[in-house]
């Protein structure tokens, strides 16, 4: 077979099993008159990264707990329930709730990196054995879309700029790359305990409540961070955002980039040894008893 193409396209997969790149040409067209203008609105599943949640709920003045609750749904993003999260849509349809038949997307101008890339899908993977990640690209050829049938053709590339998804993608891509290399080391890093997946809820999409976490005493008096540098990371959401990925891989892959405050690590795992202790043995009760993603939204 084709390097060209993709060996682990389901057979009734809507994504053409023919890899693209990022100067292949493709076919669409997609504006209000079409015919089926807010089709695809009308059959969403949109899974959200964390640059898409600070856009949305900015663009609607909430806080991201906030958003979180009321337009989104929690989901697990592989068999080992790391979390993720789509956008709520009606309960009787798959319908986006930002939709207006007559308007179109309400949010256009800060929607999710997956409505701008449609019908191009982003593929990455990433070998055990290197660090970096590889970008492929896919056709999505719906039944429903006539946008395919349009004249008029240009490249990914040139798709990618007039939907305005190189920011999201930018801003986007170390959350994509944690996410490959927690599957892609399998074993390699152990499994991930329910505390551990929590806290990669609360730093990928919880952006207000990590703020709170990184304001607390407990964060504080381990790692030494620069007042400058917290001043910038507390007051914007994009910098903690990108500091949050910092943090993760740290925690979850031991990266030091993070300073810590000297003898500060080994004073508070002394201070909370019973505590650890009574949490793991909750976490492998959790783990047998494979609790349900919803409690990382806490009420």
């Amino acid at each position: 077979m084709s390097e060209n193409r993709f060996n682990d396209v389901p057979f009734d997969s809507p994504i053409e099993p023919v890899r693209l790149q990022i100067d292949s040409k493709i076919k669409f067209n997609c504006y209000p008159g079409i015919s089926c203008f807010n089709a695809c609105c009308k059959q969403a599943d949109i899974t959200l990264a964390p640059y898409d949640i600070i856009r949305l709920k900015n663009r609607l003045g909430m806080t991201s707990t906030e958003f979180l609750k009321k337009h989104t749904v929690p989901f697990e993003l592989d068999a080992s329930g790391m979390p993720g999260v789509k956008m709520r849509t009606t309960d009787d349809e798959p319908v986006c709730l930002f939709m207006d038949e007559e308007k179109g997307c309400t949010v256009y101008e800060d929607r999710p990196t997956a409505c701008r890339y449609y019908p191009v899908a982003l593929l990455s993977s990433r070998k055990s054995d290197e660090y970096h990640d590889e970008q492929h690209y896919a056709l999505v050829q719906e039944s429903h879309c006539m946008g395919h049938k349009e004249d008029r053709e240009l490249t990914v590339a040139e798709y990618r700029k007039e939907q305005q998804v190189e920011e999201f993608d930018e801003l986007n891509r170390d959350y994509y790359r944690i996410i490959l290399k927690k599957k892609s080391a399998g074993p390699a890093i152990g499994n991930p305990s329910p505390t551990s997946f929590q806290f990669f809820f609360l730093v990928s999409y919880d952006t207000d409540r990590f703020r709170q976490f990184l304001n607390s005493p407990n964060f504080l008096n381990v790692y030494d961070i620069p007042a400058e540098e917290f001043e910038r990371i507390d007051n914007d959401d994009v910098e903690r955002m990108k500091f949050g990925y910092r943090l993760l891989k740290q925690v979850l892959f031991g990266e030091q980039s993070i300073p810590l405050k000297e003898g500060a690590y080994d004073k508070r795992m002394e201070e909370r040894k019973e505590i650890l202790e009574a949490r793991r043995e909750l976490e492998r009760k959790l783990a047998q008893e494979k609790d349900p993603i919803d409690e990382y939204i806490q009420d």
